[in-house]
C-alpha cells in the first residue's frame, strides 16, 4: 500500500501528530456513507469495549496483532510484558505505531506472514480481511502455518443480519451472496483508498467453516450489538 492510497494511515498519522483528525469517511455501495472515529484507534484499555478487554486477557506467549492500526492493543500487551508483534499493511500506521512505542511494528501482509505464534489476535472485526465466505479455507490454512502447537486465534466479529430488518421485523437477506460480504472504500481528505471486500461473519457460520478446516471454535462472550468474541484452536 502506498501513502497516496492509505487514507486510514493518513488519518492515524494526523491524529498522532495533532491530537485530532478530520473525518475518515467509510463508503459502500451497500449502505449510506459512514465515518470511523479516528480517536477510537488510540483508546486506552479502560476505554475499550468489554469484548476487547476480555480478548486481551486471553493473549499469552508470543502474540501477533494482525491489522494493528495505531497499536492500542499492542501497547496494552507490552505493558503486561507480553511479547507482541504488530503488523499492518498501512505504512503510515506502522510508522505511527513505532513512534508511539510499539517495539515490534512491521509493515506486513497477513497472507504472506511467516513465523510461529502462541496467539493470533484479530480485533475490530480483523477477520474482515478474508473478504468472502469462500476464502475462509485459505484463511484457516494460513492460520495453521502461523500458530505454534497449542496456540489460539482470538477474534471478534458481528452478525449484521439486523441491518436487513425492516420496520415490521422482517429480515430480507440477499440471495446471491452471504449477507456479511460487503465492499468498502475509505477516504481521508483527498487521500482515496482502493475498494476492498470485507467480511462480517456470524458465529455459527464461522464455527462450521472452522470445524471443516480442522479447528475447534469456542464462543467466549457476546456483546450488546450482535457482536461476539471467539477463540479458535487446531483440533486435536
Amino acid at each position: 500500500m502506498t501513502p497516496q492510497h492509505d487514507p486510514m494511515g493518513a488519518a492515524i498519522a494526523d491524529y498522532h501528530k495533532h491530537g485530532r483528525a478530520d473525518r475518515l469517511r467509510v463508503l459502500s455501495p451497500d449502505f449510506d456513507e459512514d465515518e470511523m472515529p479516528v480517536d477510537t484507534l488510540f483508546r486506552t484499555f479502560d476505554a475499550m469495549p468489554p469484548l476487547e478487554q476480555k480478548a486481551l486477557g486471553h493473549c499469552s506467549g508470543r502474540v501477533l496483532d494482525i491489522g494493528a492500526g495505531a497499536g492500542c492493543h499492542s501497547l496494552v500487551l507490552q505493558e503486561r510484558a507480553i511479547d507482541v508483534t504488530a503488523i499492518d499493511i498501512s505504512p503510515l500506521s506502522v510508522k505511527t505505531m513505532q513512534a508511539r512505542g510499539v517495539r515490534r511494528a512491521i509493515e506486513q501482509d497477513f497472507w504472506t506472514m511467516t513465523g510461529h505464534f502462541d496467539t493470533l489476535l484479530m480485533l475490530m472485526n480483523g477477520i474482515g480481511i478474508v473478504g468472502t465466505i469462500g476464502r475462509l479455507p485459505y484463511f484457516f490454512a494460513q492460520v495453521k502455518t502461523l500458530l505454534a502447537p497449542g496456540g489460539s486465534l482470538i477474534i471478534d466479529s458481528t452478525d449484521i443480519r439486523y441491518l436487513f430488518e425492516d420496520e415490521d421485523g422482517h429480515i430480507d437477506l440477499p440471495t446471491d451472496h452471504y449477507y456479511g460480504e460487503l465492499t468498502y472504500r475509505m477516504q481521508y481528505r483527498q487521500v482515496k483508498g482502493h475498494s476492498f471486500p470485507w467480511l462480517y461473519v456470524d458465529f455459527d457460520t464461522l464455527s462450521t467453516a472452522a470445524h471443516a478446516a480442522g479447528f475447534s471454535a469456542t464462543l467466549l462472550a457476546q456483546g450488546d450489538h450482535f457482536d461476539y468474541l471467539a477463540k479458535l484452536n487446531v483440533a486435536e
